[in-house]
C-alpha cells in the first residue's frame, strides 16, 4: 500500500519562493533598449544600448547605414520591444538637457515626424525650463515637477493612460489619456545632453 505523500517543509519553502519570484516577475514592466536603427543622426547610444545623448554635427548620413526605419529630420530614437497590454513602469535619467522629450509612440510613426506632433505619439516634453504634454502638436503646461534628475513614465495600455511621475515622491503629476490603437514604444527626442533609460521595474507600490 502506497503511503500518503508527506510534503517537506523544505519543499513548501522552495516552491513558495518560485511562486513569490514568478509574482514579482509578472509585476516587472517591459524592459529594452534604444533602437539604433531608428536614431536620428546626431543622436548615439551608449551604455549597452540604454542610454542616447545628442552631438550638434552628429553623424554624416553617408556614413549610416540606409534602412526606412531611421528618423530623418527630427533627434527621435524609439525603444526596441513593444507594448500591446498590461501596466509598464520605467525611469529616465536626465544629464545636462534642457530640452527633451519623453514618451510613446506607435511602432510605424513617421520618421519624418517627431514625437508629439502627431496624433500617433503621447509625450512629456521639458523645453524653456517648463514641463508640458505634447499630443497632435498641442501643448498643456504641466505644474509641480521642476526639473528632477530622473522621472518615471507608467504606461497603462487597456486603461490607455500614460503618467509622469515624480520618483522623488513616488507620486503621478500627470497623466495623458490615449487612444492606443496598436503596438507602442518608448520614445524620447533629444536635443542636448544625454538621457539615460532604466527599464524591466516593477511599478511602485501606490501607483
Amino acid at each position: 500500500m502506497a503511503l500518503p505523500f508527506a510534503r517537506s517543509p523544505c519543499l513548501c519553502r522552495w516552491g513558495a519562493k518560485r511562486l513569490g519570484a514568478a509574482a514579482a516577475e509578472a509585476r516587472r514592466g517591459v524592459s529594452f533598449k534604444l533602437e539604433e536603427k531608428t536614431a536620428h543622426s546626431s543622436l548615439a547610444l551608449f551604455k549597452g544600448d540604454t542610454g542616447v545623448k545628442y552631438g550638434m554635427v552628429g553623424l554624416e548620413p553617408t556614413q549610416l547605414a540606409l534602412n526606412a526605419e531611421r528618423f530623418r529630420e527630427w533627434a527621435v530614437v524609439l525603444a526596441d520591444t513593444a507594448v500591446t497590454s498590461g501596466r509598464h513602469y520605467w525611469e529616465v535619467t536626465v544629464k545636462r538637457s534642457q530640452q527633451f522629450r519623453v514618451g510613446v509612440a506607435d511602432v510605424d510613426i513617421s520618421r519624418d515626424s517627431c514625437i508629439g506632433v502627431d496624433a500617433r505619439s503621447w509625450v512629456f516634453a521639458y523645453a524653456q525650463r517648463k514641463w508640458h504634454t505634447m499630443l497632435a502638436n498641442e501643448k498643456a503646461p504641466i505644474e509641480g515637477i521642476g526639473h528632477p534628475e530622473t522621472v518615471g513614465l507608467l504606461l497603462e495600455y487597456e486603461a490607455q493612460r500614460l503618467s509622469l511621475v515624480d520618483v522623488s515622491r513616488v507620486a503621478v503629476v500627470h497623466t495623458l489619456r490615449t487612444d492606443f490603437q496598436g503596438p507602442v514604444v518608448p520614445a524620447f527626442a533629444l536635443w542636448d545632453g544625454e538621457l539615460l533609460t532604466h527599464s524591466g521595474l516593477e511599478v511602485p507600490k501606490g501607483l
